[in-house]
């Protein structure tokens, strides 16, 4: 793959939700809160794990990562759901013109975090873009898990395959 990761559609929108939680994080909630250190790291996790899974040579690697980079974005996204709840503000209901536009975003071929500057002015728009967000994520790697998930049935794990090359490789010394 030529760019790599960080060609990944979900990758770049695993960065774009950390710059925007750091950016949320610091105008609504207490910056010495346990909250805000928490969505920070989760959501730097879910970027970061992308990252280091795609950087493994067994599919058994790729698989273990991408599966802390979802947890860790699911877990961020309940965060937005509470703050919501917790603020008594409105939830965008899936089909509702907000979210459409919010989620139309990820088609932009070049989606950048700029794209969701206009949501952080308001902690209502700004909770429920990430939580439209998040949510398209989650589904991109869930679908890569379950391609990994079916590759590695198939095609056997690392180990595995380094045994049958190391076995050709010493039944024709013999």
């Amino acid at each position: 793959m030529e760019g790599g990761y960080k060609e990944l559609p979900f990758y770049k929108q695993a960065g774009i939700i950390y710059d925007f939680t750091v950016e949320f994080c610091g105008r609504y909630i207490d910056r010495r809160s346990r909250t805000t250190d928490q969505m920070i790291q989760a959501a730097r996790s879910g970027k970061q794990n992308i990252a280091e899974g795609y950087l493994q040579k067994s599919i058994e690697g790729k698989l273990k990562l991408l599966s802390v980079s979802r947890g860790s974005l699911e877990e961020l996204l309940n965060d937005y759901l509470d703050y919501l709840r917790q603020h008594s503000l409105k939830l965008w209901r899936k089909d509702s013109p907000e979210a459409r536009k919010v989620r139309s975003l990820v088609y932009n071929r070049y989606n950048v975090y700029n794209d969701y500057k206009d949501y952080i002015f308001s902690p209502e728009s700004a909770a429920n873009a990430m939580v439209c967000l998040i949510n398209q994520t989650n589904r991109l790697i869930d679908q890569k898990l379950r391609w990994l998930q079916e590759k590695f049935i198939k095609e056997g794990g690392f180990r595995e395959n380094l045994l049958k090359k190391r076995l050709v490789y010493r039944n024709g010394r013999i």
